[in-house]
């Protein structure tokens, strides 16, 4: 039968036990600290510590997901908007984590903030609209390298949302369409510009052959006797019109004019 002092004593080795054992998973490290020095970072699976000795903090080294609040953002056109993002982090070194930054999270975070101002104040509102890569990699970029002192990996960084107010929404869509008139009128010139150098070219090749000319004016006959109009226009030939004006410009012979200078036939001369 156990005694008290047996008893006492297993109780004492199970709850030594108890405090020693620490299971970390597949995802955790731990970092042991031996009398307030660092001494290693152990994992993962089944590890020992001494306890009252040795102390242990946990770090998870998994990607973590941080939403960036809204910010006031001032581009270097002098707009304001509200820009928010979200960026993808995780811990590579536990042992910078924990002992060069007290809160790696909220000193991300603080960092991701004045980052996102800091960059996107320096482009136009053009660019935060239409280069949102080029400015993910420029943010990414400047985060890492502050992070990388704490053991942090910034993987990625996207920006969200760059919300504008109505009267920069109504300016970017009248000025949208106006781009789009532009687009519309050099399209219709450039066409314009083609279709008079291919009719040039038809008259070039027209004029060196006159057939060809007198065969499209019968094609074009026969194209407008098949339409269902009660009006019909006939084209006529230019050289037509030439003779008419030939015949209006000789104009009527004058009164009393003959066509011979002497005589008309059945009068006489004077004695």
């Amino acid at each position: 039968m156990f005694t008290y002092p047996i008893l006492i004593t297993v109780g004492v080795v199970i709850l030594f036990l108890a405090a020693s054992i620490r299971i970390l998973r597949e995802y955790e490290r731990g970092v042991v600290f031996l009398l307030g020095r660092f001494w290693k970072a152990k994992g993962p699976g089944i590890i020992i510590i001494i306890p009252f000795i040795q102390q242990m903090v946990r770090m998870d080294l998994r990607t973590i997901v941080m939403d960036v609040p809204s910010q006031d953002v001032i581009s270097q056109d002098n707009v304001s908007v509200q820009v928010n993002a979200v960026i993808y982090f995780r811990v590579i070194d536990p042992e910078k984590a924990v002992i060069q930054v007290e809160d790696f999270q909220e000193a991300t975070s603080q960092l991701a903030q004045t980052t996102l101002r800091s960059v996107l104040g320096r482009h136009d509102l053009d660019d935060m609209l239409a280069q949102r890569d080029r400015l993910n990699d420029d943010i990414q970029t400047i985060l890492d390298e502050h992070s990388d002192a704490w053991g942090i990996k910034i993987s990625n960084v996207e920006i969200k949302h760059v919300d504008l107010d109505d009267s920069m929404i109504r300016a970017i869509a009248k000025q949208a369409e106006a781009e789009r008139l532009r687009r519309a009128k050099v399209i219709y010139a450039e066409g314009e510009l083609q279709a008079s150098h291919k009719l040039q070219e038809a008259a070039t090749i027209l004029a060196q052959q006159p057939e060809s000319l007198q065969l499209r004016y019968l094609q074009t006959i026969t194209d407008t006797a098949n339409d269902k109009s009660s009006t019909y226009l006939f084209p006529m030939p230019m050289q037509l019109f030439e003779q008419f004006a030939n015949a209006a410009g000789r104009g009527p012979a004058p009164a009393g004019a003959t066509d011979t200078d002497g005589p008309a036939p059945g009068e006489g001369t004077g004695a």
